[in-house]
């Protein structure tokens, strides 16, 4: 069996992808002429080329661009069905996927447009495909908290479908203190937490994550390693860390794949995950991830296993189907 056939058939969930980070081109202009939108790209291929960022925010510019397409449920239903087909095809068999809502609500659309949508494609794909999901709110740091309580207000009437609320877009120089308060109530109303932290900015905003804001999980947490003290309290507090390869190579967070800290942070006893982050964007679906990060650190099929096992660990799911989850990867290598 190669490789790639064993990290396919290997039972596996994604904890860190943008539902909005996986409108593809082709999508893309396939809702700019359902909606009527004029696009300022002639092409596919064209598209395709303005992906050729190298920093989060020129990737941000462009990734709010593309949003402009989504318009109605069908358009977001659409969206997740197609994320979920993909998943499925890379052996993928549970998602938490992020949304932004901000991002729709400030272009004019009512916050039940997208939400709604996106539910409807998470029902679908579970019916169809088998594909269980949760959904985590972000807020986006580049704005201020009194917008993100306003988002936590208007999701409401929704919040009993809502697993989470995460904290998105640009890092540097939007400290996770900023959100302190509203990830308090958002705690109290019984929401897991989640952050983006550790990715271009420092470690201190890991610290910050864990200690002002209470979260459950880190996501990215690459430059928690500059600080050793933080390493050993993410590997003693079991905290799990949503870690998003081809993301940090495009984003030029590590320069070269094969420099990629993943197989370190499993040697450290880290619970790292593989997750695609905004895959149309950063070029690799969850497959993608894995296989192509395995063959640069040479992760071994035992690392594989428990790369796979931490991320059902870390999920949202309860007790008792992280432990069928488990059983399932245990048949699959016991079969293989």
């Amino acid at each position: 069996m190669s490789l790639a056939d064993f990290i396919r058939g290997l039972p596996k969930a994604e904890l860190h992808m943008h539902i909005e980070g996986s409108l593809e081109p082709e999508l893309m202009f396939a809702l700019a002429a359902r909606n009527r939108i004029d696009l300022p790209f002639r092409s596919v291929d064209e598209v395709r080329a303005a992906y050729a960022f190298s920093n989060l925010q020129d990737f941000l510019d462009i990734y709010y661009q593309g949003a402009q397409v989504l318009r109605t449920e069908a358009d977001f239903q659409d969206l997740a069905m197609a994320y979920f087909r993909r998943l499925a095809a890379d052996g993928g068999t549970h998602a938490e996927m992020f949304f932004d809502p901000q991002t729709h609500t400030d272009r004019g659309l009512p916050f039940s447009i997208a939400i709604d949508g996106l539910l409807a494609g998470m029902a679908q794909a579970e019916q169809e495909l088998g594909v269980t999901s949760k959904l985590i709110l972000c807020f986006l740091r580049h704005l201020d908290e009194a917008a993100a309580f306003a988002t936590l207000k208007a999701a409401e009437p929704w919040l009993d479908r809502i697993a989470g609320v995460g904290l998105d877009s640009s890092e540097v120089g939007h400290p996770p203190s900023k959100f302190a308060r509203v990830f308090a109530a958002c705690r109290a109303a019984g929401l897991k937490l989640v952050a983006h932290a550790g990715e271009e900015g420092p470690p201190d905003y890991v610290w910050e994550a864990l200690d002002l804001l209470k979260v459950d999980r880190i996501d990215h947490g690459n430059r928690s390693l500059e600080d050793a003290r933080l390493t050993a309290r993410l590997v003693a507090e079991g905290m799990t860390l949503t870690v998003c390869p081809l993301s940090n190579l495009k984003l030029c967070v590590v320069d070269d794949l094969a420099a990629h800290p993943l197989k370190r942070m499993l040697d450290l006893g880290l619970k790292a995950t593989v997750n695609s982050d905004d895959p149309a964007y950063f070029g690799g679906y969850l497959l993608d991830n894995y296989l192509r990060t395995a063959e640069a650190v040479n992760l071994t099929r035992a690392e594989l296993v428990t790369l796979a096992k931490n991320s059902f660990s870390g999920s949202f799911l309860d007790e008792a189907e992280k432990a069928a989850r488990m059983a399932q990867i245990d048949a699959y290598v016991a079969a293989n």
